[in-house]
């Protein structure tokens, strides 16, 4: 039998759904306010709330929480949804740029961001479109 630590995920690691909730908040306010994310934020609406919704649902299930965001009938794939946007290298690095910020700013363990910082630089890379 597994002992309890073998079955603490990412989710737990940053705080469950208060802690990804956090994060999503951060990473968009970050986005939002430094100019050098703006091709990065100019592929958003003028409101981002909606987006750090889905967000937050989706980190949920992707660090090992709830799986809401990919439970749903209509759940879209990640991949799908950035194909329409020109993601390059630059836009990669401004999207990594603000998630590592937002890491530092709220996830107080080192050792938790350097288990999700390659992780977010697969994923990051993986939408690139161009």
């Amino acid at each position: 039998m597994a002992d309890d630590a073998s079955r603490i995920t990412p989710y737990d690691l940053v705080g469950g759904a208060e802690g990804v909730r956090r994060l999503s908040e951060r990473f968009y306010a970050i986005m939002a306010q430094r100019p050098e994310a703006s091709a990065i934020r100019a592929m958003h609406q003028a409101d981002l709330a909606p987006i750090v919704d889905k967000l937050a649902s989706f980190l949920s299930g992707w660090m090992g929480g709830p799986r809401d965001y990919f439970e749903r009938e209509d759940s879209p794939c990640i991949m799908s949804l950035h194909k329409r946007y020109p993601i390059g290298a630059e836009e990669r690095d401004q999207w990594l740029m603000c998630m590592r910020a937002a890491l530092e700013e709220t996830v107080a363990s080192a050792q938790t961001r350097a288990l999700l910082e390659p992780a977010f630089a697969r994923i990051a890379d993986a939408m690139r479109s161009k």
